[in-house]
């Protein structure tokens, strides 16, 4: 749970919000920006870059080496140390905020704000409006913050049991948490953890509510309109909001159709309802679960090493491969429409954890770090031909790319 209050804190998804036009008369102009957040792979440090510039504008030490993880606002970024029991909370600095014809947008300082998140292995790290789940791996237990109250500085955490300390992850949705539970009758070695069998739903005092949904090895989930997926050995979960009643919980089977396989890692669309899912290593999978045929597989020239989704151009995912290649996937047809080379091969060979590229969309372009050129290459996201190149220090890895347009008062 957090909390060092007062005690100085030392040191991937994006969020895309367009300006609707006309803008009023009172508005005195428009404005876009964009920031990029950098963990490095061997370093303690997360560093803040303006994107147009590529200058640095914060730079962060942190107690470890850390995964990054945007908030659904893009206000907040939490840097997570599995390996010290810490997250720490970069406060973005950028906030968009609605005025029906248009949107505005504010830019502050990046700040590491003065609380730290403490549990036993925290792994991850979800957002649902304001409110923020941290799960831990080790601890048995799971956290729920607002995030309004920790850029306030203010860290009071509601605690809720996970059964037994495994690898999982917990979801807020309305009124309740969605928790992964691990399977307590299967045997494992005293290193390791019982492995996911299924998904509960829980209030917010965590009382279960209905049964346990079945979803063999839980991993990855993603948000899409009002619906909550995870991926699992049978198929795609979906969690669908019921009113003032629980969620109800409906797997998604894979079908005959599909070649032997699973998602494990989820992307959610923002403006459409859909999610982008792996399918093994050289494959993607577009899911529509009010589909008659939920699934569209999309077969990769090599193995894929990252991908992200456009927010702001609906239609684009977009997939790195171990090739050094970027494809343009349209969403709709579900077709790779154009491919360009943008670093050398990385192979997906050796440990998990090395050093290989990954993917933030900002803007009309692509932000890729090469963390064995010590680059951020910033990529055009029509031609796909590079547009810059942005020196980091050390092996730039993680990323995540904040900001949007709207009018400046």
């Amino acid at each position: 749970m957090l909390i060092h209050l007062g005690k100085p804190m030392r040191a991937a998804a994006v969020l895309a919000l367009t300006a609707l036009s006309p803008l009023p008369a009172f508005a005195e102009d428009d404005k876009e920006t964009w920031r990029l957040f950098v963990a490095d792979h061997t370093q303690p440090v997360v560093r803040a870059l303006d994107a147009a510039s590529g200058n640095e504008i914060g730079r962060f030490d942190l107690g470890g080496y850390a995964a990054l993880s945007l908030s659904e606002s893009g206000k907040t970024v939490f840097a997570v140390q599995g390996d010290k029991d810490t997250v720490q909370v970069i406060a973005s600095g950028i906030a968009l905020s609605d005025h029906g014809e248009h949107r505005d947008i504010e830019a502050s300082d990046p700040k590491l704000l003065p609380g730290i998140i403490t549990g036993k292995k925290p792994s991850h790290v979800v957002t649902h409006g304001d409110d923020v789940a941290v799960f831990y791996d080790h601890g048995g237990k799971l956290d729920l913050f607002q995030e309004s109250a920790l850029l306030g500085g203010k860290g009071n955490a509601t605690s809720i049991d996970t059964t037994a300390a495994h690898h999982g992850v917990a979801v807020p949705m309305g009124r309740y948490v969605l928790v992964s539970v691990p399977n307590m009758t299967t045997e494992v070695k005293p290193d390791e953890q019982p492995p996911r069998l299924g998904l509960r739903v829980v209030d917010r005092q965590g009382k279960q509510l209905g049964d346990v949904a079945t979803c063999t090895g839980l991993h990855g989930e993603a948000s899409s309109a009002r619906l909550v997926a995870f991926g699992c050995a049978e198929g795609v979960l979906v969690a669908r909001p019921d009113g003032l009643n629980a969620p109800k919980l409906e797997m998604v089977a894979y079908g005959s159709d599909l070649p032997e396989g699973k998602v494990s890692t989820l992307l959610g669309g923002r403006s459409m309802q859909f999610f982008l899912g792996n399918y093994g290593e050289d494959k993607v999978v577009l899911i529509d679960p009010d589909a008659a045929a939920p699934y569209r597989l999309v077969d990769l020239p090599t193995r894929r090493v990252d991908f992200a989704l456009d927010p702001a151009n609906v239609r684009n995912a977009y997939i790195l491969t171990e090739d050094g290649k970027l494809h343009v996937l349209d969403v709709v047809s579900g077709e790779i429409v154009r491919s360009a080379g943008v670093t050398e091969p990385y192979s997906k060979d050796g440990h998990w954890r090395d050093p290989r590229p990954r993917l933030a969309v900002a803007g009309d372009r692509i932000a890729i770090t090469d963390p064995r050129h010590s680059l951020v290459r910033m990529i055009d996201s029509d031609s796909l031909k590079e547009t810059a190149t942005i020196p980091v220090e050390g092996m730039p890895y993680a990323i995540v790319a904040v900001g949007g347009s709207g009018a400046k008062h």
